[in-house]
This record gives C-alpha cells, structure tokens and sequence, in this order.
C-alpha cells in the first residue's frame, strides 16, 4: 500500500497553457490596438491627435503590464539598443494625468530601435502635433510591419521589421510615412514619406 501511495505522490502533474492571442482587440481610453500575444508587440493601433495643452509631465513614468494581456516587458529592453517606443505618444495625451498614464501601458509600447525612436520618429510625432493645433483633430493609424525573417529576442519579444505611419487630416487628406525599425542616419523625417494605398 505504502509503495502505491509513494507512485501516486510523484506522478507529474499536467499543466494546460491557454493559447497566445495573435489579434487581440483592444479598445482604450485614448487607442485602440489589436496585440499580437505570441510576438508580445502591436499588430497595429490607432489614436487621435487633438489640440491640448500639456498639464502633466511625462518625467518618471513607467511602463507598466496589463494582466489580462500577454505583452513585452521591461526585460526585453534591457542592455539593447531597443527603445520602449510609444506609438499613441505621450506628449500628445498630456492634458490629462490619466490620458499621459494610459500611453504608458505597454500595450502602446514597441521594440524601436533608439536611433529610430528618438530623432524621425519623434520629430514626426512633433509635426502631427502641430498640425493638430493647426488644422484639428488629426486621426493616426500605426500598423508594425513583421517580415517573414524578422528577429526574435531571447526573451521571446519578436522585434518589428518596420512601421508605417498613416495619418488622416480633418478634410480626409492622408500622409502615409513608411520606417524601417533601423538606424535612419540623420535623414530629415519627410525622406520617409510614401504613397498611401
């Protein structure tokens, strides 16, 4: 009996996964974007930039995890040259402490490569912003592009390819910008301008 009771206590229990979700729609606050569980990254999200005045600062906020979607985290941007890029920037939901919080989710947040993030990038997120304040409310549709050959960190974060940028203007005129997740070697951000389908 003591030996049968021994086999019971040792058998290896099984443990069921719940699948990855590969097209998680989510509709927030201030974005909506469809998460890509098993890349731990976007598909795509989209957003609209208004004219507001900034009544909070962005200084010592963190990314933060969403428990109910499985997302990158703050360990597969360490020691690398990948950024933790916002695509609903921070600085155009700054009107409001809970609007600036929401674009903190990591739901918003990408593997962008530094170079990328803080120069054409951010000088294209400044010129939308002008442009809201100039011309209204301006709707702004990132999709992440993930090609076939695309790497995948050790973390498991699988690192976008490139991004392309399209943005509707009040009287329905689009501008679309197209980056590869790459160095940009000092291009101006209207190099990177494309056609829009």
């Amino acid at each position: 009996m003591k030996k049968l009771l021994l086999v019971l206590l040792v058998f290896p229990l099984i443990s069921f996964s719940q699948k990855k979700n590969d097209n998680y729609i989510i509709e927030g606050s201030i974005f909506k974007v469809s998460y890509n569980e098993q890349y731990e990254q976007p598909n795509w999200i989209e957003y609209k930039v208004r004219n507001i005045k900034k009544n909070f600062d962005r200084k010592g906020r963190n990314f933060y995890n969403v428990d109910s979607v499985f997302t990158s985290n703050n360990a597969d941007y360490k020691n690398n040259v990948w950024d933790k890029g916002h695509l609903a920037p921070a600085a155009a939901f700054s009107d409001t402490e809970a609007n600036l919080n929401a674009t903190f989710s990591f739901l918003n947040c990408t593997l962008q490569h530094n170079n990328l993030n803080r120069y054409e990038w951010a000088q294209l997120e400044r010129k939308v912003k002008d442009w809201a304040d100039s011309e209204g409310d301006v709707n702004v549709r990132v999709d992440v592009v993930f090609e076939k050959n695309h790497q995948t960190l050790s973390t498991g974060a699988h690192i976008p390819t490139a991004f392309k940028k399209s943005i509707t203007f009040p009287d329905g005129t689009t501008k679309c910008f197209y980056f590869l997740n790459q160095p940009t070697n000092g291009k101006n951000w209207t190099e990177f301008e494309i056609q829009c389908n």
